[in-house]
């Protein structure tokens, strides 16, 4: 079984910046593996933050863009995401996501609070 463990939440006050982790507990970060964050905050849906596919295509949520940077150390099976400029509404609890051929893997989530 994998398991995929984020770290790097807290809280922040606005304008700040975080650094995200996502550790898998096996070599799953393959050549065909795509990845990347969501995020949910109360009361709605989770929702896209940053996506690498494995082709290494990376995608943004209109919302983050030029704040947020996803990147990938494939030989430390980790993920992460470079959080600046942080705002109130980037408030939500912190998902990273591995599809990995046939195989889906999400993390437990971290909380990221920015307030002052």
């Amino acid at each position: 079984q994998v398991q995929l463990v984020e770290s790097g939440g807290g809280l922040v006050q606005p304008g700040g910046s975080l650094r995200l982790s996502c550790a898998a507990s096996r070599s799953i970060f393959t050549i065909y593996a795509s990845m990347g964050w969501y995020r949910q905050a109360p009361g709605k849906q989770r929702e896209l933050v940053a996506y690498i596919s494995s082709g290494g295509w990376i995608n943004y949520a209109d919302s983050v863009k030029d704040r947020f940077t996803v990147s990938r150390d494939n030989a430390k099976n980790t993920l992460y995401l470079r959080m600046n400029s942080l705002k109130p509404e980037d408030t939500a609890v912190y998902y990273c996501h591995v599809q990995e051929r046939n195989q889906a893997y999400w993390g437990q989530g971290t909380q990221v609070t920015v307030s002052s």
